[in-house]
């Protein structure tokens, strides 16, 4: 019988509070060595450090102020009337940007998607929009429309906000319209800001098609710095997070330098080869509320080349059900290893390989790592995962 009784391991490293100007390199390697030696944890190779993008965007001050994207808002829409479509409901990811876009206009229509945002976040309940008798995918609605058929009052089922009025009271040159229809918003602008994450290339390539004049994403905000602000090349404010009143962190630049040279480190102080990923929101999704967790563009901005891949596994379950019924104890184990040891020989399409998950391998740690470390109080920024590439064939 195998020695090892465990498998995948993964520890949230507890670490110093991060600021501006600290060196996140020195900082991950430190804390990751000394959290092995307090826990009499073996670093070894193909061991996996995850940094939270918090810390490694603080380290590089990577925040920008709301009147530096207010500038940049006016610079790219000149006109002084823009259209933000289906941002997510969201008071630390959205609602301080809606501010800034205000400012960088004289009006702004901002339009809703319903009943649910794009990461499942609702307006109101499937329920009463059942009992409505509104077809979300074809009617459109303004503001008053849509509180004269469900009420003034639709509180958030956790938060308690009515998203709605929260935009709304955020700048008096806020129009709130309602419609799943990229093209509706043309009605009153042809200058449009893509506000969602994951769809917004399609809501894009829709919105050009239907005539619009300028169209961005939020990726095309703060770019390139506004008066030495923080910026990001390849996301702009797209996972950004509240800082504080009147600013904002951004999604960490430079992640895949920044985990190459912390790899480094490791192997320098350790001696061992250590995959690095920097991870933000898990990509995974309440079963209960329906809401999906990632409001970041990606789970990782930054990872190490042995990060690369998805898994391609048997289902043990299935082998021991069908291939190996007949077996059992030290033979079903002996059998078991070497379908393992050998399943480069067995086809994709096998019933043994049915039900695999075959997600990228950053998306499933980074999830790993993001449900690990919280995102409040738990002061583990940093999460060493052990045995990830092993399995039941490894000794």
């Amino acid at each position: 019988m195998s020695k090892r009784k465990y498998g995948t391991v993964a520890v949230g490293v507890r670490a110093p509070i991060i600021k501006e100007g600290d060196d996140i390199i020195s900082f991950v390697t430190d804390a990751v060595i000394e959290a092995a030696e307090s826990g009499n944890l073996k670093l070894g190779d193909k061991d996996i450090v995850g940094i939270t993008e918090a810390v490694v965007a603080r380290a590089q001050g990577n925040y920008a102020k709301l009147d530096d994207i207010a500038a940049d808002i006016k610079q790219k829409f000149p006109n002084g009337t823009m259209g933000v479509i289906h941002p997510i409901l969201s008071r630390n990811r959205f609602a301080l940007l809606l501010k800034a876009f205000a400012r960088g206009v004289d009006k702004l229509y901002l339009m809703l998607s319903y009943p649910f945002d794009e990461v499942g976040n609702p307006l109101i309940s499937q329920d009463k929009l059942d009992e409505s008798g509104i077809n979300p995918y074809k009617d459109t609605l303004s503001e008053k429309e849509f509180c004269k058929i469900f009420g003034d009052e639709n509180p958030h089922l956790f938060t308690g906000v009515d998203y709605i009025k929260y935009y709304k009271s955020i700048s008096p040159n806020i129009e709130i319209i309602l419609s799943n229809d990229p093209s509706f918003i043309l009605n009153y602008t042809k200058d449009v800001l893509c506000a969602d994450i994951h769809t917004r290339r399609r809501t894009r390539k829709t919105l050009k098609n239907a005539g619009a004049n300028i169209v961005l994403t939020m990726d095309d905000i703060l770019s390139k710095p506004i008066n030495k602000s923080g910026f990001n090349p390849d996301f702009g404010v797209l996972g950004s997070n509240m800082a504080t009143d009147e600013k904002v962190k951004l999604f960490p630049r430079n992640g895949f330098e920044t985990v190459n040279k912390i790899q480094q480190s490791l192997k320098q102080k350790t001696g061992k080869n250590i995959e690095v990923m920097i991870y933000g929101d898990g990509g995974f999704k309440d079963p209960v509320c329906g809401i999906w967790e990632l409001a970041d563009p990606v789970v990782s901005p930054g990872y190490t080349k042995g990060l690369e891949g998805s898994p391609s596994e048997l289902k043990i379950k299935f082998l021991a059900d069908n291939k190996f019924a007949e077996h059992s104890g030290e033979e079903l184990e002996k059998n078991m290893k070497n379908a393992i040891k050998n399943k480069r020989s067995t086809p994709l399409n096998d019933m043994s390989k049915g039900g695999t998950t075959p997600r990228r391998y950053i998306d499933l740690i980074g999830s790993l790592c993001d449900l690990v470390s919280g995102s409040g109080e738990k002061g583990t920024p940093i999460v060493l995962i052990q045995g990830y590439f092993d399995d039941y064939a490894t000794e």
